[in-house]
């Protein structure tokens, strides 16, 4: 792919911050793919510290580990500031809720946005155009609110209008906006095992979805869209839908 990494001489308009997610992860990867597509379409000066970037900590610090936290966190921002860096997009809101919430206290100080708000720029400002008809129209969808996008930074309006502009239904989970339910991932529960109880929480999730009549659940995030799939296939509904992150659905419906 032709991918722009970060040249030391000129600082770009804006850093796209891949993630671990969407660096190593099979899944995320295409959402990654799908993102970098849209940016080279529209044609705006960005680029990606490609090895140079690190994880931005999050995991660690949910999980208690501060030391680290702090360690992967000022390298970063080291990084960052050596490039001059002033505004990074995101896909995953956990990278995005971290560099933009709890960078500034350590020296890191930047203008952070989620790609779900920059895709709703790009079509308000005329640079996204969508297909007549395309492979949405007329279906279901049904968006999840990430708890770190939705109750921790209270957007919950641009990844709608971002959807709103394909010719689909959208129908709202029964747990939505400040109400919405986790996928089950978060605070670093993707990384453990989970605790005693009746019903894991990716599994009554991915039910309410499906109660939705929905045949695209739409998510903006690589954990979201990790423990509603695991659900889909827990309830064999792999076949009839699919779980897809915002750039890839406008990917797949844009004019380029």
């Amino acid at each position: 792919m032709d991918v722009k990494r970060i040249n030391p001489s000129q600082a770009p308009e804006i850093l796209f911050w891949v993630g671990c997610a969407g660096s190593f992860d099979q899944r995320a990867q295409k959402v990654t793919k799908a993102f970098i597509e849209i940016l080279n379409a529209v044609g705006i000066d960005y680029a990606i510290l490609g090895k140079e970037e690190m994880c931005t900590g999050d995991p660690a610090r949910r999980a208690g580990n501060e030391f680290l936290f702090q360690m992967m966190a000022y390298n970063n921002i080291q990084t960052l500031n050596m490039y001059n860096i002033k505004k990074i997009v995101a896909t995953c809101p956990h990278c995005f809720n971290t560099i933009k919430n709890e960078y500034p206290t350590l020296g890191g100080d930047y203008e952070v946005i989620h790609h779900t708000t920059l895709l709703q720029q790009f079509i308000d400002e005329g640079k996204i155009k969508m297909k007549d008809g395309g492979e949405f129209n007329g279906k279901k969808i049904t968006y999840h609110d990430s708890c770190y996008l939705g109750r921790a930074n209270n957007i919950y309006e641009a990844p709608r209008k971002v959807l709103e502009t394909l010719d689909a239904e959208l129908v709202e989970l029964k747990r939505c906006r400040t109400n919405g339910l986790c996928c089950g991932a978060g605070g670093a529960q993707m990384f453990k095992e989970e605790e005693a109880g009746d019903t894991r929480v990716n599994l009554e999730r991915t039910n309410e979805a499906l109660e939705t009549g929905a045949t695209t659940i739409a998510a903006n995030c690589p954990f979201c869209i990790t423990m509603l799939s695991d659900g889909l296939k827990n309830a064999e509904k792999e076949a009839e839908v699919e779980v897809k992150d915002i750039a890839e659905i406008i990917n797949d419906s844009m004019v380029k």
